[in-house]
């Protein structure tokens, strides 16, 4: 069972609850250590003078701020203690915004608030309930561990979820960022429509748990096939990019592709003609073979890759015209 991070209270208005707070992630990262190669010495990181390569013990280490030009301001650790904003037992909600007004990057790491004791639970279901019924979020500032946060406080399923925010001056500005920023080129025809068109052909309803970190995944696998003395499997190389000349025509075969393959938005083939509609599966991106698989109900197919998804994807389409034809 999770344990909080912190404990304190939110309050608004003249309200306050006091909650505990827990973390609503975590991270699921393969981590390495660093061995030397041909033997099973790990490899260790000491912290030297760069000039006399001599270790320097922790206590003896201050903080310098680069100036440029090889310039520094030292800082001792006990002067960032003196102006440090402390611990804080408050989240202090603001004000209450329209969730839809925060841009997503804004976000940073979510977290659960619960009430400390069920005697507190009255209060902290009607503050849930109310931004729930409102759309609202509600913009508190806190501290935890020694540094200040800025965060949205908004109704989850069932529980209140705490996001921390970054500040403004933590998102750059596009504009300053990239080399060049792309043109406002006008759709040609009726190439919008078609993108139109296949996005609503290609929409869905959001379901977390078909998506997986496949990266992990496929370490996860080398680690197992190298463990086991396997061959190990390349993956595919990404498709080309769509020619600006050939977009047009790219959308129109997506569109189609989608209607004969039955998708929402698009209309299913005749059972007589189906299979004649049934697109050829060499021809279709990565994406699209799971979007298939996924319908057809491939039982761990995001551990597939392209081949042993066509293979699947036609052992279970005969499969699937049995169960129907019953």
């Amino acid at each position: 069972m999770a344990r909080a991070i912190w404990s304190g209270a939110i309050n608004f208005g003249l309200v306050t609850v006091p909650v505990e707070l827990y973390s609503a992630t975590e991270d699921h990262t393969v981590h390495f250590r660093q061995f030397e190669r041909g033997t099973s010495d790990r490899i260790r990181y000491k912290r030297v003078n760069e000039r006399t390569g001599e270790e320097v013990a922790y206590e003896d280490i201050v903080k310098g701020y680069d100036l440029g030009d090889g310039d520094y301001v030292l800082v001792e650790q006990e002067e960032l203690d003196q102006i440090a904003p402390g611990r804080s037992r408050s989240i202090d909600i603001e004000s209450f915004v329209d969730l839809d007004e925060i841009d997503p990057l804004y976000f940073q790491k979510s977290y659960w608030l619960a009430p400390t004791k069920e005697e507190f639970g009255r209060a902290y279901g009607l503050l849930r309930r109310a931004m729930a019924d409102t759309n609202k979020a509600g913009i508190a500032r806190f501290v935890m561990r020694g540094k200040e946060h800025i965060a949205a406080v908004r109704a989850g399923d069932g529980v209140l979820v705490l996001d921390t925010l970054l500040f403004a001056e933590d998102v750059r500005n596009p504009a300053k960022e990239l080399k060049k920023l792309p043109e406002k080129a006008e759709p040609r025809g009726r190439e919008l429509e078609m993108a139109v068109a296949l996005v609503d052909s290609m929409a869905d309803d959001w379901r977390p748990d078909d998506y997986h970190d496949q990266y992990n995944e496929r370490v996860l696998k080398l680690i197992d096939d190298k463990k086991a003395g396997r061959t190990v499997t390349v993956e595919d190389e990404p498709a080309e990019p769509t020619k600006v000349v050939d977009l047009f025509e790219a959308l129109s075969r997506s569109v189609e592709r989608r209607k004969g393959s039955g998708e929402k938005g698009g209309s299913a083939a005749p059972k007589k003609s189906r299979k004649a509609a049934e697109p050829d599966l060499s021809e279709l991106s990565k994406a699209e073979l799971d979007q298939m698989a996924r319908e057809l109900d491939i039982k761990g197919r995001s551990k597939l890759n392209r081949a042993e998804l066509e293979k699947a994807i036609r052992d279970a389409r005969p499969a699937r015209s049995r169960k129907r034809a019953s």
